[in-house]
């Protein structure tokens, strides 16, 4: 494999935790109470816009743009004062010999934010990609093949390290080796399962463990 690919929230920055609490607060002002596994089931690995539809298609009239706003800068505030990395995965991606990029569901602004904020970003450069540049967002392979095809690299050469179902199913369907991740701390046996059942070769739950299974899928061993 020549390619590593890594989906940004949940998986280089442990920040779903913060972005579901966020979208909760939103959900129970506009009188639709949701639980944060409620909120990470449905939502995870999505764009905002495309949850933001849901939304209101499911409370029967539009979000006022203001609260839409609102979310926004609380969320960015939160992430400035609390987000960290995962733990961990700055030293695994120091073990890691193949070129690696960003393919991230959020916005390009949230994605520089989370990796200046963790100090992250020069350990990816301008090798970073969001889903709004593509036509459609995970569970759709396009920001993976987008990604892959900026690099230089062919899908067949590519493995993606993803935390949702959605982005596994993404990778799964542009054709590339897949390695779950369950280490952050929104992750429980009811993610785990659930990226072995979108397609998941292995599962991790620490980042310790990601330069060997990079090393096993790389050469078609089977992972454990």
């Amino acid at each position: 494999m020549s390619l590593l690919i890594f989906d940004c929230d949940g998986v280089l920055v442990d920040s779903e935790i913060i972005a579901f609490d966020v979208l909760a607060q939103m959900l129970s002002a506009l009188g639709r109470p949701m639980s944060l596994a409620e909120c990470r089931r449905r939502f995870m690995g999505r764009r905002t816009p495309e949850v933001l539809a849901e939304v209101e298609t499911e409370i029967g009239h539009p979000i006022p743009a203001d609260m839409g706003l609102r979310m926004k800068a609380l969320l960015f505030d939160r992430l400035r004062h609390e987000l960290r990395p995962v733990e961990g995965v700055k030293e695994a991606i120091g073990r890691l010999p193949r070129p690696i990029c960003v393919a991230s569901s959020s916005s390009p602004e949230r994605i520089a934010l989370s990796l200046e904020v963790t100090g992250l970003a020069p350990l990816f450069g301008a090798h970073v990609f969001s889903a709004e540049q593509v036509a459609h967002g995970k569970p759709a392979p396009d920001l993976f093949l987008f990604a892959a095809r900026s690099m230089g690299v062919a899908p067949s050469e590519t493995i993606v390290i993803e935390d949702s179902p959605a982005g596994v199913t993404a990778a799964r369907r542009a054709g590339m080796g897949i390695i779950g991740f369950a280490g952050a701390s929104h992750a429980d046996q009811e993610l785990i399962e659930a990226l072995h059942a979108a397609g998941a070769a292995v599962v991790l739950t620490s980042m310790a463990d990601l330069p060997d299974a990079v090393a096993k899928l790389g050469t078609g061993q089977a992972v454990s």
